[in-house]
């Protein structure tokens, strides 16, 4: 992939923000026209239940798998110099991170990708979420919450300065990751074929994972040729939500990847809706529900940061290279998922349906 002229002609980070706006506008087309969402996934497995938003989630993090180690496999990109990868990770932080934001989506009605593509079509919900969201997380990154964040994470790192490689910890082969994606696909499909998904719900579906690899692709490509370094990175919207909205605020902002990602999802998830004529203004049903929304956003906001990543971020970008604390961060957001539906909503008046 040769970019360099476009990097000469325009500049590193417009090119960085490109990149982002391009894998943004995909991630958002793929998501808004699929319905991926990994909370309404928990639901339904809380309820035991396998259906289409089971089928949506396991298709988009299989292909995510199958497209990103492909492409390690090519030479597109190299896993070990990863952001995610190449930095030390935390244990503790996965956990309790983990925790928090999937209890924090339960109640948002969404995880926090989801809330960005709902947003788009006219939810005020998910605008109002959105926001506590994003200054929650840079209250965690920079702000009060600083100090906590950081004990946590704390308590428990990985060693060397680096993640842990699963497949590397387990003396796997690199082929391995491709071939568990390709399993997991087959698994997703029939799971589709049973619900009696379509295909063009499938083809979505597997294009958030897509956007997940390009993300990957293009920033290792912008990191071959360009002067200062870059970091090698992919869709997650924790960071790039508190980083997007920084950039409004303080003066000089610096064009990078996350700047582009976020307006790109808005843009991509709008225009599906436009096409398909789903753009509706919503709004909270009542205080009740708007002070649950409040609440879920704040932990998915603190949790996210501590998690080193989001539902997306940690969930798919992060699992997609097999990051050790990513995929443990996965789990902890399952687990906080199903004991918050259990807990909250099965335990209602009503279950909370998935958006």
């Amino acid at each position: 992939m040769d970019i360099l002229p476009l990097v000469e002609r325009i500049g590193e980070g417009p090119s960085a923000a490109l990149f982002g706006l391009v894998t943004g506008m995909v991630f958002g087309i793929a998501a808004q026209r699929s319905s991926f969402c990994l909370r309404a996934a928990c639901v339904e497995f809380a309820r035991g239940q396998f259906g289409h938003r089971m089928a949506v989630w396991l298709l988009c993090f299989s292909t995510a798998l199958v497209w990103v180690q492909g492409a390690s496999l090519m030479g597109l990109m190299r896993v070990e110099d990863a952001r995610m990868m190449a930095v030390t990770g935390s244990w503790s932080g996965a956990i309790v991170g983990g925790l928090l934001f999937g209890v924090g989506m339960v109640l948002a009605r969404g995880c926090s990708g989801r809330l960005l593509v709902l947003a788009a079509t006219g939810n005020l919900r998910s605008v109002v979420s959105g926001l506590i969201f994003a200054v929650v997380a840079i209250m965690a990154l920079q702000g009060v919450l600083a100090p906590a964040r950081n004990w946590i994470a704390g308590l428990w790192m990985t060693s060397g300065g680096r993640n842990v490689n699963l497949l590397d910890a387990a003396h796997l082969p690199r082929e391995s990751g491709l071939v568990l994606g390709l399993v997991l696909a087959l698994l997703a499909l029939e799971i589709a074929r049973r619900n009696r998904i379509g295909a063009r719900v499938l083809v979505m579906a597997s294009g958030v994972g897509f956007a997940v690899a390009l993300g990957w692709v293009l920033t290792f490509a912008l990191s071959e040729v360009a002067f200062d370094p870059v970091q090698i990175e992919s869709a997650t919207f924790t960071g790039p939500s508190a980083n997007m909205l920084m950039f409004f605020l303080i003066p000089d902002p610096v064009l990078e990847f996350d700047i582009g990602l976020v307006p790109g999802v808005f843009l991509g998830a709008f225009l599906a809706a436009w096409i398909r004529k789903d753009l509706r203004l919503q709004g909270f049903e009542g205080a009740g529900p708007m002070g649950r929304s409040m609440i879920g956003a704040a932990l998915m906001g603190f949790g996210g940061m501590l998690a080193g990543g989001c539902a997306i971020g940690a969930g798919v970008t992060g699992g997609s290279i097999f990051a050790g604390t990513a995929w443990l961060a996965l789990t902890c957001m399952w687990l906080g998922a199903v004991i918050a539906d259990l807990l909250v909503d099965q335990r209602g008046s009503r279950g909370v349906p998935a958006e």
